[in-house]
């Protein structure tokens, strides 16, 4: 329920931001009330009540708080919230005097009329985590780990400001991950690696990989019916103002050529530079030599990385795995259920585009670094 009154606030704020309100027109009984989210700290409890009697049967948590707002116009007033829960610990807020949260405030002639905690204030620290992360990066890295928080950058906007965008005007899916993922591996190698043989091998051999990924995704998702709704968010694309009619199996496959993109990328610079120091010590090796000792760094490498991609998409389903223990669904149910075959092909396309881009690049590093 929760959750249903979030989405319907957000979409009421969307709303009265495309609007103008004139200044001397009151607001009708049909009118959205104006809404401004705001960060806050719990001061004061007031009131609470453990199982409070709503009527019907309904039995709920309650609490009165204090609160002062901490950011927006409003900053430094303290306002007095009701806060309650469902009965469903998924979505409900149970604060403690020193809490900071997240707040919603309805808005009429210029002051608040209603405010509601929709959620923890989280931002502090995850600003704090970025901060660490950058930071190691520079101080373990160097140069190396400053080339990699600018590629890190880049790689977010080109994301955020070129596929989003596009993939949002119901451009296809595929095609933009594919494009996406070219720039993003070119331009991270060439910043990290600069222009050399070893750099080219690593951009072929990632390109190469995850169009295999995309190639398998495509014809296992098309043979298996995947419809790529099998997610929450999927199904809520469905229902957005905006009636955009997307490719939600394409946005699947999409998904699996950027969340393979890394693992891939990292193989295959792992193998032309390993190639390229294997040429630098053995400056007389031939083409087949060359790239068989490429294939024994890619084998040794594969085993580790295919595991990388297959145990993090488990991670991700852990809960799910654990409620089909619960539950006892037999194995034919399980194996031919649209979420579990989305995440199979998702984990195996993504691995197969890893081991294919090892031969694919230790071939091209051979045939740049070999002796001519």
């Amino acid at each position: 329920m929760k959750k249903i009154i979030l989405i319907t606030i957000i979409f009421l704020f969307v709303l009265i931001n495309t609007t103008v309100w004139a200044d001397d027109t009151e607001l009708s009984v049909d009118d959205p009330i104006p809404t401004e989210y705001a960060k806050g700290e719990v001061i004061e409890i007031i009131e609470k009540e453990l199982g409070k009697d709503y009527g019907a049967g309904m039995e709920v948590d309650y609490q009165k708080v204090k609160v002062k707002i901490l950011s927006g116009r409003f900053k430094d007033k303290i306002i007095t919230i009701e806060n309650s829960t469902t009965g469903n610990p998924a979505y409900d807020i149970w604060v403690s005097q020193g809490d900071r949260v997240l707040l919603v405030l309805e808005i009429l002639a210029d002051d608040i009329f209603n405010g509601y905690i929709v959620d923890f204030q989280r931002d502090t620290y995850l600003f704090l985590l970025i901060a660490i992360f950058f930071l190691l990066l520079i101080i373990i890295g160097q140069k190396q780990g400053l080339k990699a928080v600018i590629t890190l950058g880049l790689t977010i906007l080109i994301i955020g400001k070129f596929m989003l965008p596009l993939l949002f005007k119901g451009h296809n899916p595929v095609w933009l991950a594919l494009i996406t993922a070219i720039i993003v591996t070119t331009i991270t190698l060439l910043i990290i690696g600069g222009l050399t043989k070893k750099t080219v091998s690593a951009i072929l051999g990632t390109s190469g990989g995850l169009i295999t990924a995309a190639l398998v995704a495509i014809i296992v998702g098309k043979l298996t019916n995947l419809r790529g709704l099998s997610g929450e968010e999927a199904q809520m694309l469905l229902y957005i103002p905006q009636g955009i009619q997307f490719d939600f199996r394409g946005l699947l496959f999409a998904g699996i050529i950027i969340g393979a993109l890394g693992a891939v990328m990292d193989v295959s610079m792992s193998i032309a530079s390993s190639m390229e120091e294997i040429h630098r010590v053995g400056t007389n090796l031939e083409l087949k030599s060359l790239i068989k000792s490429g294939m024994n760094v890619g084998k040794d490498i594969m085993g580790t990385m295919s595991n990388t991609l297959i145990l993090a998409y488990t991670g991700t389903s852990i809960p799910l795995l654990l409620l089909f223990m619960a539950y006892d669904q037999p194995f034919i149910k399980l194996i031919n259920m649209d979420f579990l075959a989305t995440e199979f092909v998702r984990a195996l396309s993504g691995s197969i585009g890893l081991i294919l881009a090892i031969p694919i690049t230790a071939v091209i590093s051979g045939l740049l670094f070999a002796k001519k």
